[in-house]
């Protein structure tokens, strides 16, 4: 697997070769990608260049967790509070999508990688969809990597709306409130066709979730990082599935 994902880098380097081993790899990792404003900042740029320098992160950690052996990765790259910050910032972060799968899209295909789109399309740019729905499309048959993007997302909005959809179906008699339980609650979230993240990692030092999927992080492990998402490296990326591969999972029960 060390060639499969952008193989036209050439040979692995010894430190990418050091991948985490063993069967006890993360199914499915999430990622709170915090800190570009931050990391601008500290070098005296504008905040828009640490999100474009953040795109850049995006394709090596792709790379990192396709070849460490991980099936899904969330990226969590627009929530549903993100509309508050400066138009400019918004405007060009509704960019980015189009800008990275113009750049990365053939690659993506030709690595066999997936991308699906998990949040509220009703409310972004006509250009922002139209890039999504043409990689979403293309890739569609892809079995590899299922490279996922939370982009208008956000955790309370996804289980307020899976309520409403069961009170619905309870109210019109389509649906007995005796058969309500968790499975049938996760069938009504937008992240119903994946499995629930193994391990979520946050970048930059801040220790909260911020409304990201908090049904499903239940049981996930959590791994923070000082480290701004720009400046996240692969090598950082392995580190964060060597340390999850150390924790002992229980679900509430005993090892």
């Amino acid at each position: 697997m060390i060639d499969r994902l952008w193989s036209k880098r050439g040979k692995a380097s010894p430190q990418e070769a050091e991948l985490p081993s063993g069967e006890n790899v993360p199914q499915h990792v999430a990622i709170i990608m915090d800190g570009n404003g931050r990391w601008a900042q500290n070098r005296g740029l504008p905040r828009i260049a640490g999100h474009h320098t953040g795109m850049k992160a995006v394709k090596k950690v792709t790379m990192a967790a396709d070849r460490a052996g991980v099936k899904y990765l969330t990226l969590y790259a627009f929530s549903t509070e993100n509309w508050k910050r400066p138009k400019t910032e918004v405007d060009f972060l509704m960019r980015l999508p189009q800008e990275f799968l113009a750049l990365e899209l053939e690659e993506l295909i030709e690595n066999n990688v997936q991308v699906r789109m998990m949040g509220y399309r009703e409310h972004l740019p006509s250009y922002t969809i139209e890039a999504l729905e043409e990689a979403i499309e293309k890739t569609r048959q892809n079995t590899g990597l299922v490279l996922n993007f939370a982009l208008n997302y956000g955790s309370r909005a996804e289980m307020a709306d899976a309520v409403r959809a069961i009170a619905r179906e309870a109210a019109e008699g389509k649906l007995d409130p005796e058969r309500i339980d968790e499975s049938l609650f996760e069938s009504r979230l937008l992240s119903s066709d994946l499995p629930d993240p193994d391990l979520l990692i946050r970048t930059s030092g801040e220790l909260r979730l911020s409304n990201f999927m908090l049904w499903q992080l239940a049981y996930s492990e959590l791994y923070f990082t000082d480290v701004y998402w720009p400046s996240f490296t692969e090598e950082q990326f392995q580190e964060a599935i060597i340390e999850y591969q150390r924790r002992g999972r229980r679900f509430g029960g005993l090892s």
